[in-house]
């Protein structure tokens, strides 16, 4: 058995039902299943992909690129899910790292071509929605499928995602996950959303991060539940989305859920649809989550990252909401704990590396064995991010590892400096580094980006973050900016903001 026979059993159970929508079109699950299984056979007979080989995806959201998810995994193949917001060179890097032997491209980001075909000339082109110069189009690629679209020795324990992480510094690694991460991500999905195939998953976010793909997404067709996707998210087609197609679950990481609550039909908008609301990849402000319970919308955390598929710790629908900030407890499949720098399991309470066990934890860096060795202990993987748990065991995130500023012995997690910020009226976002000083070791420093009218002033802020935090965290500078560097889900890159700061005048 593979990932996509889980697809075929909906097909049989329910052929009618929708299993995509996406842009006005609708694929019921039969229709799904037979793409998936003419994709893999075009994929074997005309591209001779096969047990173990590479596939790549230079995409917005769409349905074929699930359909060459799951045909990968009816090959044994692998899939790598391009970042489209990242540069030519650094897509060039991961295609040639990965060793990749087919590219299906979107016309949008066509501009890669010329440069593929000086660089690595023998990776075959597959163009989704245009005619390529050289290579040929999806659609043409399934019209001569033929064969059985299977091959040998191809199973749940067969690598089938290869996605790479940005990381904070050099080059990005990719995380191989294996299709039981998938499969067992999924059963965590159901146990956090009580999801059945009543449910209907609203897909704003990017299929390049697992946050996208596997939260919700491939766990809903799992179960034989309907998707609608949107290639990119906006605050208005999402809304419209609500009130067209009453989704009953979506993701909202807390960059959409400002854009969201702050577009102005939020308040007008019947959401009364969604059942719950899940969100994470940072630590989430509690005004966020505030204005989603204000319209009676239950907010479920997720903790994870690429390297865990991404679920494995969460507050579920249906407990304790209760507990302010907390990401939950350990996932229905998997193992988390605090430990110190040696791997000792730290008692409740205490700050500490978070570390997950499970089925749904990667496998390793693609052809990095000293970043997988530095990663994998044992079978845990050391996250690199710091938080604590209480005596019932729920989970806190504090802050990532690498971000924590040592200033005079004392530890400082930027994230607690921002969440400060963040409540002031005037701050919209917010990014705190660490900079080193002469006395002090590492001192923080606040980029700032004010709302719009604003003009509050640096002294006012730090007199605001003195109301509630130590002197020693207030920031020696308050820097103000009309933008900070992100990543795809909205996360501030603190380590561009730290080249910034380091870069010379």
């Amino acid at each position: 058995m593979d990932l996509s026979d889980l697809i075929a059993r909906n097909a049989a159970f329910t052929p009618d039902k929708p299993a995509v929508h996406f842009e006005g079109e609708t694929l019921s699950h039969a229709a799904f299943h037979a793409r998936i299984e003419a994709t893999a056979k075009a994929l074997k007979a005309e591209c001779h992909v096969g047990r173990g080989d590479r596939v790549a995806i230079l995409s917005l959201n769409r349905p074929d690129y699930l359909v060459l998810l799951y045909a990968c995994a009816r090959l044994g193949a692998m899939l790598v899910p391009l970042n489209w917001r990242l540069a030519v060179a650094e897509q060039l890097f991961i295609l040639s790292d990965a060793s990749v032997k087919v590219l299906v491209l979107e016309q949008a980001f066509a501009a890669i071509l010329p440069s593929l075909a000086e660089s690595l000339p023998d990776t075959r082109i597959i163009a989704l929605d245009f005619t390529p110069p050289a290579g040929e189009t999806f659609d043409a690629l399934l019209a001569k499928a033929s064969g059985d679209g299977r091959n040998p020795h191809t199973g749940l324990s067969c690598p089938l995602l290869i996605v790479y992480t940005s990381g904070t510094t050099g080059r990005p690694k990719g995380a191989v996950l294996r299709q039981e991460a998938l499969l067992w991500n999924g059963v965590m999905s159901q146990h956090m959303h009580g999801l059945t195939s009543d449910d209907h998953v609203l897909t704003v976010l990017p299929f390049f991060h697992v946050g996208g793909l596997n939260i919700q997404t491939t766990p809903a067709l799992h179960f034989g539940a309907t998707v609608t996707i949107h290639a990119r998210f906006t605050p208005d087609s999402t809304l419209a989305a609500i009130v067209d197609r009453r989704p009953t679950l979506t993701v909202w990481v807390p960059a959409i859920i400002q854009a969201m609550t702050e577009h102005p039909s939020w308040a007008s908008t019947d959401v009364s649809c969604l059942k719950a609301v899940s969100t994470g990849s940072q630590i989430v402000p509690p005004h966020l989550i505030a204005r989603l319970t204000a319209r009676d919308i239950p907010v479920l955390q997720v903790y994870g990252s690429t390297e865990t598929c991404p679920i494995s710790v969460y507050t579920r629908l249906g407990g304790d909401l209760s507990r302010t900030g907390s990401t939950g407890l350990p996932g229905l499949c998997c193992e988390a704990r605090i430990v110190d720098d040696t791997g000792v399991e730290q008692p409740a309470h205490s700050a500490g590396e978070i570390a997950v066990r499970g089925p749904n934890v990667f496998f390793e860096y693609w052809g990095n064995e000293s970043a997988t060795r530095e990663a994998l202990h044992d079978g845990w993987y050391r996250t690199g991010d710091i938080g604590t748990r209480d005596a019932d065991g729920y989970f806190w995130v504090h802050d990532r590892k690498k971000n924590m500023i040592i200033s005079g012995g004392e530890n400082i997690y930027p994230a607690e400096i921002e969440r400060v910020l963040l409540e002031h009226p005037d701050v919209a976002e917010v990014g705190v580094i660490g900079v080193p000083d002469p006395k002090w070791q590492e001192v923080p420093v606040a980029y700032v980006l004010l709302r719009p009218e604003c003009h509050c002033t640096a002294e006012a802020l730090r007199a605001h973050v003195l109301t509630q935090l130590a002197r020693f965290k207030v920031p020696r500078d308050i820097i103000f900016v009309t933008d900070l560097p992100r990543t795809a889900l909205g996360k501030v890159q603190h380590f561009k903001l730290k080249q910034s700061a380091d870069a010379p005048e």
